[in-house]
């Protein structure tokens, strides 16, 4: 693993920052680059918070093809757009023709990020997922359009690096969570309102959860090993944690009682295996139980019973 440079003093474009990952993603890198920003922005208040924080945001619609109020001269982009409606047409057309539009218009930067998920593979039981094993319709039983579209946009990305010689890495993302929510803080709110989480009957449901944090202290060594072809590597945790417990850890923290339901008709395990990650970049920092503690802290900290 080579030592990268912290991005400085870089002109970066982050896509989707009202998301739950590129939100602190284009927060943190505004301290010391000209950041942009493109998404819809309906939300008034949530544009207003990322310009407080440094974050130039742009309204558009990637999947418009129109660039003509975005700059083409970024240093990097980091994509992390993604739409999910369950309309095929749509989500192909928004996750999958969108990227290949924006790699078109950002084709002279020195890298460009693609964020994919750990949902591209084809469920495997227990074991852990590399980069080689296969890909398959994991998310149907939640989200029906989901790996789908993140597999067509992959493979977007893979031509568009090769067709406009423009440096790529994709990252498969597994769980993310932090101080902007994720799945495990969903699964606090149903603990709080007494709602079952269901969990596959093939127990336990193990993953490989990252922090936002470490996320983004892997960004330049992520970006350094952009290629042409595009490189593909697993962006997760260090530690395989079960549904189970986080959420019983989360208990432990707020006196809630967590309540499991076994099902086949929720995501089976989705545990990765970080190796050619580590190669790339140093091993995620952030201990799960201090990750989920300072979550609840920032998000909830009044469901902190015991501290």
């Amino acid at each position: 693993m080579s030592q990268s440079q912290p991005l400085e003093n870089k002109k970066l474009l982050v896509t989707g920052p009202t998301g739950q990952v590129a939100d602190p993603v284009a927060r943190a890198l505004a301290g010391n680059n000209e950041v942009w920003s493109t998404a819809r922005f309906t939300d008034a208040a949530k544009k207003a918070s990322l310009e407080a924080d440094g974050v130039k945001c742009i309204s558009l619609d990637l999947d418009s093809g129109d660039f003509s109020t975005l700059p083409n001269d970024f240093d990097y982009v980091l994509n992390f757009a993604v739409v999910k409606t369950q309309d095929f047409d749509h989500d192909l057309r928004c996750n999958g023709e969108s990227t290949g539009l924006l790699m078109s218009h950002c084709r002279n930067a020195k890298a460009f990020l693609h964020c994919s998920t750990t949902g591209v593979y084809q469920p495997k039981g227990h074991d852990a997922l590399s980069e080689t094993d296969e890909l398959g319709d994991n998310h149907r039983v939640m989200m029906p359009t989901y790996s789908i579209a993140k597999i067509s946009a992959e493979v977007v990305a893979r031509f568009a690096a090769r067709e406009f010689e423009l440096p790529t890495i994709i990252t498969r993302l597994n769980v993310p969570y932090g101080n902007n929510g994720g799945w495990p803080f969903m699964h606090l709110m149903m603990m709080k309102s007494g709602v079952p989480i269901p969990v596959h009957s093939d127990s336990p449901s193990v993953y490989t959860p990252i922090h936002e944090d470490d996320i983004i202290a892997m960004l330049p060594g992520l970006l350094d090993a952009a290629s042409i072809p595009a490189n593909i590597v697993n962006l997760c945790g260090s530690e395989d944690v079960t549904i189970e417990d986080w959420c019983q850890y989360m208990g432990e923290l707020t006196n809630l009682v967590p309540e499991f339901t076994l099902t086949q008709d929720t995501l089976e395990s989705v545990r990765t295996d970080s190796t050619k990650l580590h190669t790339l970049v140093n091993e995620a920092q952030v201990d799960w139980r201090e990750g989920l503690h300072r979550m609840i802290e920032a998000l909830s900290p009044e469901l902190l019973t015991n501290r």
